[in-house]
């Protein structure tokens, strides 16, 4: 049957198989979703695909439990309309369900003078409402047709600001 050896390195190996199986879930999907793209998940749950910055490098998607993480570049920044300051970390992420963002990290905008986190992203109908937990505001979905760009938001010619152009994000109070 084996030396005893043999008998322990099989036992340990198997040991670490299933140590290493319970560590990464097989539900758990790293771009492998029919080789869907972060803007084709996000819009798979009736979001559209402006909620994320243009150059998202990548995604995780836990379908068993809605756990949600995008990945960019580095971190990104942007101001829309001039009133409204949005920064994106590297890595954002949350629990996706059908038009419901929930336990959202990564994400911030800058009230007055204070950088505060959005922490939920949520579809009303043709509608989208965005809480920083005190408060929320809602927007038009077709506010949200196109991504905006790190650095320059939707006012973009070559990655720079565009004078002239006007962004759809009409301001409404945190």
């Amino acid at each position: 049957m084996g030396s005893p050896c043999t008998q322990k390195f099989i036992h340990l190996s198997t040991i670490t198989f299933f140590i290493f199986a319970s560590l990464f879930p097989v539900n758990s999907q790293i771009n492998n979703n029919n080789n869907q793209t972060a803007y084709e998940i996000v819009s798979s749950y009736d979001f559209p695909i402006g909620i994320l910055p243009k150059g998202v490098t990548g995604y995780e998607l836990d379908e068993s439990t809605g756990k949600f993480s995008a990945y960019l570049n580095g971190p990104c920044s942007f101001s829309l309309e001039g009133s409204y300051q949005l920064s994106y970390k590297s890595t954002i992420g949350g629990v996706i369900s059908r038009g419901k963002l929930t336990g959202l990290e990564g994400v911030k905008v800058k009230l007055l003078f204070v950088w505060v986190d959005i922490v939920e992203v949520s579809r009303s109908g043709e509608d989208l409402e965005f809480s920083v937990g005190i408060a929320s505001a809602g927007f038009p979905m077709d506010n949200f047709e196109e991504c905006p760009q790190c650095g320059c938001g939707l006012n973009c010619a070559n990655g720079e600001i565009e004078e002239g152009r006007r962004n759809p994000i009409g301001v409404s109070s945190f």
